[in-house]
């Protein structure tokens, strides 16, 4: 929400992120219940010219400049290999930790998350049903497919259960600076209505 607020492009809302993040951490309970639940964020962040994906962990991140295709984020860390900025000690604190030799290619998710990140697009999961959702559809998505896909509950798209997905927003962003930009929320705890 800061970052909407406070800057006027996507590479500017991640700047505003980041920086935020370098200065007050993130932490917090995530739930209203008296259940201490915690975990690090993902941020798709995108203006009319381009995208990013931001995802951290505790004060250390990389983003991933999205520059074709589909995209996608969902409880997980999916930036792999391809990091467009990063952290400034993102590299040499996973040394320090023993996760990361200094030696392989540097692959965020697999160093920073216990995901197994070959794994990540083709096991059962909200991300990779996304991710076969969106490319199912890519070159021809519309703010209405859009909407079919983010009510799914089927993939686990739209949750139901102990987690609930309780909103969605579409947003249309046309790359001509003249037509409006158009922003669609649910209107009730329940996506699928």
């Amino acid at each position: 929400r800061l970052g909407l607020e406070r800057a006027d492009t996507a590479e500017k809302a991640l700047n505003v992120i980041v920086d935020l993040l370098e200065k007050y951490g993130q932490g917090g309970n995530c739930m209203e219940s008296h259940m201490v639940f915690t975990y690090h964020n993902s941020f798709l962040i995108a203006d009319r010219k381009e995208a990013w994906v931001l995802e951290t962990s505790g004060k250390y991140w990389a983003a991933e400049k999205v520059e074709e295709g589909v995209r996608n984020i969902s409880n997980q860390l999916s930036i792999t290999t391809k990091i467009d900025r990063e952290h400034p000690q993102l590299k040499e604190y996973a040394k320090s930790k023993g996760w990361w030799d200094g030696e392989k290619e540097f692959d965020f998710a697999a160093t920073y998350s216990y995901v197994n990140t070959a794994r990540m697009t083709t096991s059962r999961g909200r991300y990779c049903e996304g991710y076969k959702l969106l490319n199912k559809h890519k070159g021809s998505i519309t703010s209405e497919i859009m909407m079919e896909i983010l009510r799914d509950k089927e993939s686990g798209i739209n949750m139901e259960g102990g987690f609930m997905t309780t909103g969605s927003m579409v947003s249309v962003l046309p790359q001509q600076p003249h037509l409006p930009c158009i922003h669609f929320f649910t209107g009730t705890p329940d996506p699928a209505r």
